[in-house]
């Protein structure tokens, strides 16, 4: 199936709007992995079809039997995902509640703005995350300590004007230094645009799939 659009209300009252895919065989197996996909600064707003636009929100329109459970959330228009980081993370309870997901399976990954806030995320809450894979994003690479233990993929163009380039290297740097898991690509001739090649590589959700959370 493809998505479809629901509402989520944290304990704050506060609404978000996401999109959800179940896999076609949702209804046949126990539990799925899941990915959690944060968009950029261009799709927030209160219209879920702009996701569909780049991402994992894009992918899953395009591909025939994708195997995870999606959820794409849709930021307000004036505010940060690094600023949503608890309704988030209400969001992925209620989830965890809801729908067939397997907790060891767990899969983080955002572009731009949705880059920063999967840093971000995975900072605060690395208890959920098996895998995180960020796409020109960053945070403050002090925190690194703390998600040392989760396998990362980062990404992003080497002449990106937006999101500079250094911005994944001083995470990335800080991750190796503390002894992280981590995989780096950075394209060479992209832009601030490295989140089409990355999501339409299939090695991506091979490396996902390859990992579980607490696995030796």
């Amino acid at each position: 199936m493809k998505q479809q659009k629901e509402n989520f209300k944290d304990s704050k009252n506060q609404a978000i709007d996401f999109l959800l895919h179940l896999p076609e065989n949702y209804d046949k197996i126990s539990n799925h992995p899941l990915i959690l996909f944060l968009h950029g600064a261009g799709e927030r707003g209160k219209n879920l079809e702009i996701l569909k636009r780049h991402g994992i929100s894009k992918i899953v329109e395009e591909k025939e039997n994708f195997p995870f459970i999606t959820i794409s959330p849709q930021c307000p228009i004036d505010d940060y995902w690094n600023l949503k980081i608890e309704i988030l993370k209400e969001l992925l309870d209620f989830s965890l509640k809801n729908y067939k997901i397997d907790k060891e399976r767990i899969y983080l990954t955002g572009l731009s703005m949705g880059g920063f806030g999967a840093w971000s995320f995975a900072i605060e809450h690395p208890e959920y995350f098996a895998a995180v894979a960020p796409v020109c994003g960053g945070e403050d690479p002090a925190k690194v300590d703390r998600i040392k233990n989760i396998p990362f993929w980062v990404f992003h163009g080497a002449k990106d004007n937006v999101v500079p380039v250094y911005y994944s290297d001083k995470m990335v740097a800080a991750l190796i230094k503390t002894g992280g898991n981590v995989k780096y690509t950075i394209y060479k001739n992209a832009g601030h645009d490295s989140w089409t090649e990355t999501y339409n590589n299939p090695e991506l959700y091979e490396w996902f799939l390859k990992h579980k959370k607490n696995q030796e």
